[in-house]
């Protein structure tokens, strides 16, 4: 077997990401550049395969996208990422919060 072509392992990861069942969590980055959109929908937690549909869509030579695009929608995938976990923490945070108000110190 040869060497494999960048645009093979292109497809090759779009393949895995797209035909994988999408769920209920459903997630969305897009980067508008110029006259070009590019929209990437995934699941939660499947951050790794987005962040690997960056990189070879950066490889890819048939379309604007380069590593800079990738690295400006890796940055919104780790903002989103951060804002999610701190909604998590601040959902279970309250409790925390009104043992210690309610003290005397």
């Amino acid at each position: 077997m040869g060497p494999v072509n960048q645009a093979d392992n292109y497809e090759a990861v779009m393949l895995e990401i797209t035909g994988r069942k999408l769920q209920r969590n459903l997630r969305q980055l897009v980067l508008n550049k110029g006259a070009e959109k590019y929209i990437f929908r995934y699941e939660a937690g499947s951050e790794d395969l987005l962040l690997d549909a960056f990189v070879a869509q950066a490889r890819n030579g048939r379309t604007g996208f380069d590593w800079f695009d990738a690295a400006v929608l890796s940055f919104k995938l780790t903002q989103s990422l951060i804002n999610e976990a701190d909604r998590l923490l601040n959902e279970q945070a309250p409790q925390m919060t009104e043992h210690f108000e309610k003290q005397d110190y």
